[in-house]
């Protein structure tokens, strides 16, 4: 296979190699990212152009839908390159699965666009949502939504509440929620995301009060009556998805750090030593032991069938 051919347009086309093509760049790419706490311009463009997306929305309006294998295997191809590039495109990934959940039109509206980015956090201790006319009020502040700086729609998940304040609840005794989708405009950001690492995902917090949003723009997430795909994607959850996901961030950067710590070990003679790295048996083994841990390495394009002492 010919990595570096054009990237074909159709949807057909393997998100796998998509990301692979674009290992370059990110790690070209991957200091800026961490120097601004968010995806590069032109790293940004480059990710929209590879469709990568938009795996996870459903066909229906333009997206992949592809299934949960392949996903986890591209987003673990792009966390070879760079952590924080991988984990954004998890996060937006996970996030697009809302418009399984939402009316057509709505989902058209808000992920219809080559560089649509729905971007949300976890509950926060002062979230609220009541029940209004044609809608509901909104009120809270959300942390960690990793790429909202790429954004153009937030999500709020929002412990429903009565008039009196009191919680509502469901058929089975328990607290209701369901999240609001609104744009990124209508929230008050804030700058909080000084981390030592995965800065690049720009995880910042995000404020509304008394924010109307219309019943259309609302869905209770995994919830059987207000799902609208029938695709069997769409029968995982999105905590699946995200657990999935992020471990996969972790596995490709552990599979990079082993590839450099090989590359090194051909000629980095230690201290008060005579011979490379790679003449030391002890580190021939845990090599070997590392390598052989590592389930997906022979699907990737860098898959050596030699031993491990010919690779060192």
């Amino acid at each position: 296979m010919n990595i570096d051919a054009p990237i074909a347009k159709s949807p057909a086309t393997d998100p796998v190699r998509r990301a692979r093509q674009l290992r370059a760049l990110i790690e070209t790419e991957a200091s800026a990212v961490e120097g601004a706490c968010a995806l590069t311009p032109k790293l940004l463009a480059a990710l929209h152009d590879a469709r990568l997306f938009k795996m996870l929305l459903p066909r229906s309006i333009g997206g992949d839908e592809i299934d949960p294998l392949t996903f986890i295997t591209a987003i673990e191809e792009i966390a070879r390159a760079d952590g924080s590039t991988a984990w954004c495109i998890a996060q937006a990934s996970g996030c697009s699965m809302a418009a399984a959940y939402v009316e057509p039109a709505v989902a058209q509206e808000i992920f219809g666009g080559k560089d649509a980015v729905l971007a949300w956090g976890p509950v926060g201790p002062t979230v609220k949502a009541t029940a209004v006319e044609g809608g509901y009020r909104a009120t809270g502040t959300w942390s960690y939504a990793s790429g909202s700086r790429h954004a153009q729609w937030l999500g709020g998940h929002s412990p429903l509440v009565d008039a009196e304040g009191k919680p509502c609840l469901g058929p089975d005794g328990k607290p209701t929620e369901r999240t609001m989708l609104f744009p990124k405009s209508e929230a008050i950001i804030c700058d909080v995301w000084q981390v030592m690492g995965l800065k690049g995902t720009g995880s910042d917090a995000y404020t509304v009060t008394d924010l109307f949003v219309p019943a259309r723009y609302t869905f209770t997430r995994e919830s059987a009556s207000d799902r609208r795909e029938s695709g069997p994607l769409y029968r995982f959850t999105t905590y699946q998805m995200y657990g999935s996901a992020f471990a996969s961030v972790a596995l490709g950067i552990a599979r990079a750090t082993l590839d450099a710590f090989i590359q090194i070990a051909g000629t980095k003679v230690p201290m008060l030593g005579s011979k490379p790295l790679c003449d030391n048996p002890v580190v021939q083994s845990k090599v070997a032991v590392a390598e052989a841990r590592d389930d997906c390495h022979c699907a990737s394009a860098t898959c050596g069938t030699r031993p491990v002492a010919a690779r060192l």
